[in-house]
């Protein structure tokens, strides 16, 4: 989980299961995540890793907003 900053992750569990979020940046087991509307970039949410799916893509995070960010996540399926 070394290089994951930018992997767009789903939510297995939670009240935010089911949808997409990008990883901000990891700690031990636990992945910093937002989507830009009910996590924002300067206040991302910490979720155990084992909560998560991997899918592969990444999202280019440079300059990104909140509102980049979320219609980034809207068109991931």
């Amino acid at each position: 989980m070394n290089d994951s900053k930018g992997l767009i992750v789903k939510a297995l569990a939670g009240r935010d299961c089911g949808k997409f979020f990008v990883i901000l940046r990891t700690e031990d087991s636990y992945c910093f995540i937002a989507d830009g509307k009910s996590r924002k970039l300067e206040s991302p949410k910490r979720k155990n890793s084992k909560h998560l799916i991997f899918t592969g893509q990444y999202a280019d995070l440079s300059n990104i907003t909140n509102k980049k960010l979320k219609k980034l996540l809207s068109n991931v399926k």
